[in-house]
């Protein structure tokens, strides 16, 4: 388990995966962003898609040509297409190397590492990238996913691509583009849409392509101002308390799990009329829950739960979060979990605040909170009965 308590005075490089479905704007907003002072000295790695390099044009034109000489930016290109399992090996390579260059002096010193995917790109195998590979995790940190969504098309997206929905769900931020140009009403209705897939995320709007990096990045459990774990900025469960008629109770029949719970039988009152009943949108399938739960947990059993649930249910299992308060521990542990992949856990030095209750944030496809809670139940019977055994023993 990681402590994140160790000392010394090495801090990570920070890497912001920048995402979002074809035509929304991402490299339009990037461009931009690398001529704000506040993303100086930034590394840039661009995943084409394809064997062409359509994408040439665009980084050599709108990303080289606006940046200041003085920024030192560094520009690394994949030509290999969506970043699956072949191209996770190339990343690693690609960010490896890139720390050595910076190291040897062979590319001007950078600060943070901007990696911009292709529209078709499910952003899960990056952040299992770079939450699995180790000698990464010595160089760099996972800051957080930023997912641009274009507000003239993303309802059609969202309705007819699961990957569209998938970039929205496992975003840290949100940017909303080409909002001057599209019906102020169906922005808001894609704006409570998007409140309903990823509850926690900041919505931002880029005017005329643009954003200020302030609002974007800095959205990992880090906090660099400070020097030491936001947990509350970074779970940002509050975002997930029911509101008005999307109440569903707080599990009191468990007697230990507090649940807020974004459900989505209520979510069709803010579309469109055409798709109130349409059961198969991809969205209607996703839920948002926060669980709280008041006693300490046996980390064997966290784990084994955790470890059950990823490979039972991981590819439905989009994005989790949590902070545990683990039985027999003054220290709590941070877990951060993407489908089935999760980062080593990480003991934090202290408590952020009086409220040492177990915090866990999903985002799910398909999987009801009854059910988390089910097995979560099933999991703690099973240790409390095996102690008992050893007891009697």
């Amino acid at each position: 388990m990681t402590d994140m308590s160790a000392p010394g005075g090495w801090t990570p490089i920070p890497i912001s995966v920048l995402t979002g479905f074809l035509g929304s704007g991402k490299t339009t907003l990037l461009g931009k962003l690398l001529r704000h002072p506040g993303m100086a000295k930034t590394a840039v790695i661009i995943n084409e898609f394809g064997e062409i390099g359509l994408d040439d044009l665009l980084v050599q034109g709108e990303l080289l040509n606006h940046v200041d000489p003085g920024s030192q930016t560094q520009f690394v290109k994949m030509n290999a297409g969506c970043l699956c399992c072949t191209v996770r090996g190339d990343l690693e390579m690609a960010l490896r190397d890139l720390y050595l260059k910076r190291v040897r002096g062979q590319v001007p010193d950078f600060k943070r590492v901007v990696i911009e995917t292709t529209g078709l790109a499910d952003p899960a195998p990056i952040l299992h990238t770079l939450m699995d590979d180790p000698v990464l995790a010595a160089y760099y940190r996972l800051d957080g996913v930023v997912t641009t969504v274009d507000a003239v098309n993303a309802t059609k997206e969202l309705d007819d691509q699961f990957e569209s929905v998938k970039q929205v769900a496992v975003a840290d931020r949100l940017v909303l583009t080409k909002t001057d140009i599209a019906d102020a009403h169906a922005v808001a209705h894609l704006r409570a849409r998007l409140k309903t897939i990823n509850p926690a995320a900041p919505v931002i709007v880029a005017t005329m392509g643009e954003a200020d990096p302030r609002e974007l990045f800095e959205a990992g459990l880090y906090d660099p101002a400070t020097k030491t774990a936001d947990v509350r900025r970074w779970l940002n469960e509050e975002a997930y308390v029911a509101k008005k008629g999307h109440a569903h109770g707080h599990g009191h029949e468990h007697g230990h799990t507090h649940d807020h719970d974004h459900g989505h039988d209520h979510a069709h009152d803010h579309h469109d009329h055409d798709h109130s009943h349409d059961i198969n949108r991809h969205d209607d399938r996703i839920r948002a829950h926060c669980l709280t739960i008041d006693e300490p947990l046996e980390w064997d059993m966290v784990a084994s739960w955790l470890g059950s649930l990823a490979a039972s249910r991981g590819n439905d299992l989009l994005r989790m979060k949590g902070i545990v308060n683990v039985a027999g521990e003054d220290q709590p542990v941070v877990l951060h979990g993407v489908q089935h992949l999760f980062h080593p856990p990480a003991r934090l030095p202290a408590w952020p605040d009086a409220d040492r209750r177990t915090k866990l944030v999903f985002i799910t496809r398909d999987i009801a909170r009854e059910d988390i809670e089910k097995s979560l139940d099933a999991f703690r019977t099973d240790a409390a009965k095996r102690a008992s055994l050893r007891a009697g023993a």
